[in-house]
């Protein structure tokens, strides 16, 4: 019972803290509510940290079962979600990333369905070798890339939306508390040069501790192949970043590239495997 209760607080938490910056940032359209979105911002972003403790605890509560992990499709999600929420969070004490809080809103909300995932699909299978300090150093760094280029993704996202809000400036006022656009580009590649040396660090952890990590050889497969391409991706942008000064909508177009191949190497693959062949 005290389970369920962790995850429906969680949960509601979530819920009330997006709604209520949703309700004061995004619908102040006036230059004199400037002052009280930022008040808005500030308490929401404090108020995050209670849902976020209380996820963690629902995470710890459905993974850890008995001796082994259970780290399930519905786990990786909501672990996945959880970390990307954490690190967004903490972005927001730093000044120059404080407008980026603005996305208080769709973030909690995409954390409110997470949280309930382990709840409705609990994972039945323990992960082998969990025991193992190789594999739980490769899982972390895993989440982690996967976090952070969630972010980039997003960011990606967002700077879409703000580029087009300087071809109609008409559109809501609450984008203008955002960083300029090339401050947001120079963030974004900030943010996928960390992932992409946390996705470097996973893939060579899988492929040289095979054995050690998975407790067998390196065997090919559809999460190889895409982790491998995702992989390329990212690698190519940050070349073409660097060698021609990729930027705008190119940028923008091979992060989110990146990113839904990365989906299909693990997301997708666990999907495939539990829901579909139900192994």
């Amino acid at each position: 019972m005290t389970s369920i209760l962790t995850y429906l607080a969680a949960f509601l938490l979530y819920i009330l803290i997006g709604w209520f910056s949703w309700r004061n940032t995004w619908y102040q359209a006036s230059s004199k509510a400037s002052d009280r979105v930022l008040v808005t911002i500030s308490w929401a972003h404090y108020a995050m940290l209670a849902p976020l403790l209380l996820h963690a605890m629902t995470l710890y509560q459905s993974m850890f079962v008995g001796a082994g992990l259970s780290f399930g499709l519905s786990n990786a999600i909501s672990t996945i979600v959880w970390l990307t929420a954490f690190i967004y969070w903490s972005s927001g004490f730093f000044n120059r990333l404080q407008g980026l809080q603005t996305l208080v809103a769709p973030v909690a909300a995409a954390a409110a369905i997470a949280v309930l995932l382990p709840l409705f699909f609990p994972s039945l299978r323990p992960l082998a070798n969990t025991e193992l300090p190789a594999f739980k150093a490769h899982l972390l760094v895993a989440m982690m890339a996967y976090s952070l280029l969630t972010i980039a993704a997003l960011h990606a996202l967002l700077m879409t939306v703000v580029e087009r809000h300087l071809h109609h400036p008409a559109t809501r006022s609450i984008l203008t508390n955002l960083p300029p656009l090339l401050a947001m580009e120079k963030l974004l590649f900030h943010i996928i040069w960390i992932g992409f040396v946390l996705l470097t660090l996973t893939l060579l952890s899988g492929v040289v501790f095979s054995k050690e990590v998975f407790g067998q050889p390196l065997t090919f497969s559809h999460k190889t192949l895409f982790g491998f391409i995702s992989w390329g991706v990212f690698a190519a942008l940050l070349a073409g970043r660097q060698l021609y000064g990729w930027r705008g909508r190119i940028a923008i177009r091979w992060t989110l590239v990146g990113f839904i191949t990365l989906l299909l190497a693990y997301i997708g693959s666990k999907f495939v495997l539990e829901i579909i062949l139900n192994r």
